[in-house]
């Protein structure tokens, strides 16, 4: 079936309205950015204390990792469910939805005392947080038009920033005032914040509501060509990105004899590159306009790839040091102009459903790719081979992407 008509169509409402106040948009996206970077400093937030508080639970080492796999089960789940939600109540309401029953779901993983009921609320947790992605993609495509580039890289640093805060804060929470407190303080601020987003936010710089998305284009959705390709290109990105992250430290350490210490503070400035990178490069592909198109994430992910190589034969601490902020900055960069061109690919209309289906797909990407290199290593106990195994990912999402069909701007 063709899909240029469903995209001309969408296309067609994402130009800016001359009729909002034009600083309003910053707000907006203010009040997307903290509701995404909250739903990730919760997601995060066990991983910071774990390792001391899950002997509280009862729980073996071998077992802390369950609370992250229970709530990524209802993650994945909620990203598509959440993307057609989006598409269909509009995403001021999805955003509000999804942020409250996460604050109080949060709230009460804080009452947790045993596995089962620590891993039922994390898949709500999951479920919850896994809508707001979406919700904020849609706000952002329909306030941005000319600075779209800029606004998804805003956007994607809240992720990065989560980490941040949560490692910053949580442990310090727990030490002082034990864990559950922790949480019971997340699932407070996540609740309050989604008030301030149903007052806050609107669907569109126009009081006319948005038309909800039908079946029919559903369909044509899932067989528009440039969204698949950007679909599979973000799962090979991801595949990298999310490995990195998963394995880096522990390589470095393992092979290198590094110090937690010091190989924690190569992955620093790995992080400080990725804040960087976002909103820079996002920047830059609204400086090259629209033409810029596939071929500034095609560069991106093949400098990632390169850099993956480099830093697979680094054998120093100074060596990893260099590298490490350069590669930071690639492994996060593509990401907002994956953003922008999925946005393109579907339209306004859906960029809720489609940033939920794409998102479903990348987060496959992370799963998958952490196995694939702890069995590399495990069997040849090769760093640079192992580094080379999630370096193959963004080489394979740079030739994806040749094949993306250019589509011109809508006037």
């Amino acid at each position: 079936m063709e899909t240029g008509n469903l995209t001309a169509r969408f296309d067609a409402e994402a130009q800016p309205r001359t009729d909002s106040p034009p600083k309003y948009r910053w707000a907006i996206l203010f009040a997307a950015w903290m509701a995404f970077m909250l739903s990730y400093v919760d997601r995060v937030a066990w991983s910071s204390v774990a390792a001391s508080v899950g002997q509280s639970l009862g729980l073996s080492v071998g077992m802390l990792g369950a609370f992250v796999t229970a709530f990524y089960v209802g993650y994945v789940v909620a990203n598509v469910a959440g993307g057609l939600l989006t598409d269909t109540i509009g995403a001021r309401r999805t955003l509000t939805f999804a942020l409250l029953p996460l604050g109080l779901s949060t709230f009460a993983f804080g009452y947790a005392n045993s596995l089962m009921t620590g891993i039922a609320l994390q898949i709500v947790m999951g479920v919850t947080a896994g809508a707001d992605y979406a919700a904020g993609m849609k706000i952002i495509a329909s306030w941005f038009d000319r600075e779209r580039g800029l606004a998804m890289g805003i956007y994607g640093t809240a992720t990065s920033l989560a980490v941040v805060v949560s490692n910053a804060t949580v442990p310090t929470i727990t030490k002082n005032f034990g864990w559950s407190s922790a949480f019971h303080l997340l699932g407070i601020v996540t609740f309050v914040w989604g008030l301030v987003c149903f007052a806050m936010l609107r669907d569109s710089p126009t009081k006319t509501k948005t038309p909800s998305i039908t079946r029919s284009e559903v369909r044509e959705l899932l067989m528009n060509r440039n969204l698949i390709l950007v679909a599979l290109a973000g799962f090979a990105g991801f595949w990298a990105t999310v490995g990195f992250g998963a394995w880096g430290n522990a390589l470095m350490t393992k092979q290198y004899g590094l110090s937690p210490i010091t190989s924690g503070a190569i992955l620093a400035a790995f992080g400080i590159g990725a804040m960087i990178s976002k909103p820079l490069l996002g920047w830059f592909r609204d400086f090259l306009g629209h033409g810029s198109g596939k071929y500034l994430p095609i560069v991106c992910l093949l400098c990632f790839s390169a850099l993956l190589v480099v830093f697979g034969r680094c054998t120093t601490e100074t060596m990893f040091y260099l590298v490490a902020p350069i590669l930071g900055a690639a492994a996060f960069g593509y990401t907002p102009l994956l953003y922008v061109l999925l946005t393109e690919a579907s339209g306004t209309k859906a960029a809720g459903a489609a940033s939920g289906l794409t998102n479903a797909v990348w987060q496959l990407g992370s799963v998958i790719a952490p196995m694939a290199v702890g069995a590399v290593y495990g069997s040849t106990h090769s760093f640079s081979l192992a580094i080379d195994t999630l370096a193959a990912g963004p080489l394979c999402g740079a030739i994806i992407l040749c094949f993306l069909r250019h589509k011109p701007a809508t006037a």
